[in-house]
């Protein structure tokens, strides 16, 4: 029987495509591989090959060039699937990166490590070689974990954050606290479920409207994305860390805190503390009528806010404040 979800991605691909991205599996260090889509005039169809200086790269040049925005994933599913409703849009004024994190799409590694800290070192690798040198980025939920340890690590890589639904780090208090409030046991239980009452639980608790979808749908989902399970489980287990480890970074790059008001997983509160815990250069906005996956149920909404964040970030003049 034909997989609902799987023969959707074919019509997702050709739809990227057609807006210029190009689909490039990146050789990060031998056997790590990190999937990426990036402008088409930065990738060749050869494999694992990148030419900067290829003859239409310098005819971009003679443009202004866009600013490159890096978009990062959650756990559900892979880039592409999670920014159906962005990157169109926000292709009109940024070269749009869109990397697979490792252990979704195409992207594996025979490493150990599972932390957020090696995600986004592979980011970083992958986009160096693609030719970036400075970026935005976007991180939701496990993603906007990976971004924030991307913006501590390499602060002349990224210039300003958007992070949704997520934290700074998973300390076991904020970890605790969530799972309880939850009534789930373990990240895995929560976020890799293998029945459909436990799917359409996530889905509950993830968006602020209740939608309705035949169980066939969610069986398909079931099959087409939460694969690579052991691994997923180990990059649950490898964001949690003590509380007495747990230090908030200095950053240097503007962020915005964009939140889903309903949002029951990570609620509005820890992103107000957050900003606090951030400061001057911290600001944060909530979208009404949306929970987690804000970008899903309000894309409008959120896509004006992240591209007026971004406007702000690249004007020439810094007026020491914004309206969001």
């Amino acid at each position: 029987m034909v997989n609902l979800v799987e023969i959707q991605k074919p019509i997702l691909h050709w739809l990227v495509k057609g807006a210029g991205l190009r689909e490039q599996l990146i050789e990060i260090e031998p056997g790590t591989f990190m999937n990426f889509w990036a402008p088409k005039d930065v990738v060749q169809s050869k494999p694992n090959t990148v030419n900067p200086t290829s003859p239409d790269v310098k005819r971009k040049k003679s443009k202004k060039p866009k600013p490159p925005l890096v978009l990062i994933h959650g756990f559900a599913s892979e880039g592409i699937i999670t920014w159906q409703f962005q990157f169109g849009v926000l292709l009109t004024n940024y070269a749009v990166y869109i990397p697979d994190l490792l252990f979704f799409g195409k992207s594996t590694t025979p490493s150990l490590d599972r932390s957020p800290d090696f995600q986004a070192s592979c980011i970083a690798r992958g986009l160096r070689k693609l030719g970036v040198e400075q970026c935005d980025a976007v991180g939701f939920s496990y993603g906007g974990m990976v971004a924030f340890k991307l913006a501590e690590a390499y602060p002349d890589l990224v210039r300003s954050l958007v992070i949704s639904g997520s934290v700074i780090t998973m300390t076991d208090s904020i970890n605790e606290t969530s799972l309880k409030r939850l009534g789930a046991t373990s990240s895995a239980e929560l976020l890799m479920p293998e029945t459909v009452p436990r799917l359409k639980d996530l889905l509950s608790i993830s968006m602020h409207k209740k939608l309705w979808f035949p169980d066939r749908l969610y069986k398909d989902f079931l099959e087409s994305m939460f694969k690579n399970r052991k691994e997923r489980k180990e990059l649950l287990e490898g964001l949690v860390i003590s509380n007495m480890d747990a230090k908030i970074p200095v950053f240097q790059q503007k962020i915005l805190l964009l939140w889903g008001e309903k949002d029951q997983i990570f609620d509005i509160d820890l992103a107000k503390k957050m900003k606090e815990q951030l400061g001057d250069n911290c600001y944060i906005q909530g979208i009404s009528n949306a929970g987690h996956l804000l970008h899903l149920e309000r894309p409008c909404a959120y896509n004006r806010a992240v591209q007026r964040f971004l406007a702000y970030v690249n004007s020439t003049e810094d007026t020491g404040s914004i309206n969001v």
